[in-house]
């Protein structure tokens, strides 16, 4: 066997555990979608793509080992596992996927390895237990909403290749403090919006970065803005910036 076609165990709500040989290299778009009585699942060296929604519904999954050789977690792989609560991403994989991680409500941290060049599109919305993020430097896009709704997170990294944080990103998360590495050049609205805790922000560029909408609004009372010696001119007379 070397592959697992689409919707092979689609709603097998009896199927607690899986393990996939190395045989495999791929797993189809919902292969696994709604087994919901799936606790475990061992993803063999071989496989290099998670198809989209291969195990999306999986609400008893609380334990993921994804092989060596995967590059690409499909669009909402893992979306609404509830009972998910930690994932090892492999130095294989270059892309997450839109939704990948989609309100997986117990997931407490994540990082991502210097491997990934992208973070789709709501990743990991909605994942309200997420406290603490790291994101690999070599991610170049922080994907629209990516992070969004995550009320649980206090503390990100963001890697230093990161050059566009998307609309809505950090949206609703309860960082407290948040370095913006002199890579970003995108910023976009709405990013860091309703993050009622963010009182300290180290925006290290020296060319303001392009700003969006409310990338700010609702921060702390009192937020702080810090930006290099001789650049506080050019922050303040930059659209979007000017405004804080």
């Amino acid at each position: 066997m070397t592959r697992i076609e689409e919707r092979a165990f689609f709603w097998c709500r009896s199927l607690t555990n899986v393990t996939i040989p190395d045989s495999v290299t791929t797993i189809g778009n919902g292969a696994f979608k709604g087994c919901d009585s799936l606790s475990s699942v061992t993803i063999g060296n071989s496989v290099t793509t998670i198809g989209e929604r291969a195990f999306s519904w999986c609400n008893s999954l609380t334990s993921v080992t994804i092989g060596k050789g995967v590059t690409t977690i499909g669009e909402g792989a893992f979306s609404d596992c509830d009972s998910l609560t930690s994932v090892t991403i492999p130095d294989s994989v270059t892309t997450i996927g839109s939704s990948a991680f989609y309100d997986c409500r117990s997931l407490t941290s994540v990082i991502i390895p210097d491997s990934v060049t992208t973070i789709g599109y709501e990743a990991f919305r909605d994942c309200d237990s997420l406290a603490s993020v790291t994101i690999g430097n070599s991610v170049t896009t922080i994907g629209d909403g990516a992070f969004s709704w995550c009320g649980s997170i206090t503390s990100v990294t963001i890697g230093d290749s990161v050059t566009t944080i998307g609309v809505d990103a950090f949206r609703s998360c309860d960082l407290t403090s948040v370095t913006i590495p002199d890579s970003v050049t995108t910023i976009g609205n709405g990013a860091f919006y309703n993050c009622y805790s963010l009182a300290t922000v180290y925006c290290k560029p020296t060319t303001p970065p392009t700003g969006g909408r409310d990338m700010f609004y609702n921060n702390a009372s009192g937020r702080k803005i810090y930006v290099p010696a001789g650049s506080a001119h050019a922050y303040k007379e930059k659209e979007y910036w000017s405004m804080y």
